[in-house]
């Protein structure tokens, strides 16, 4: 159990780790006097928001998939229960 309490917190710190990065490289761009290294900066720091993205999207996709179990009740190895019962 611990193990999946500790995964969400885990996606967060990850998602706060590239939005702190993402921060920090846009902060170095603005400070940066050398037109090259404003480039590069710039550049790093597009490439770490679609890797965020492209990570809440993975995120988001699997959470979809793991709650539309169909002819399930959301647990394992059980069918739906009726709702009216046939005569």
């Amino acid at each position: 159990m611990e193990a999946k309490s500790q995964r969400p917190k885990e996606r967060e710190g990850a998602i706060l780790g590239l939005d702190a990065a993402i921060e920090a490289l846009n902060l170095a761009k603005e400070l940066s006097s050398i037109t090259p290294a404003k480039t590069v900066f710039g550049f790093v720091s597009v490439i770490l928001a679609m890797i965020k993205v492209s990570l809440l999207l993975f995120l988001l996709v699997n959470r979809m998939q793991s709650e539309m179990h169909l002819g399930r009740d959301g647990q394992p190895g059980r069918l739906r229960r009726a709702w009216a019962s046939l005569r």
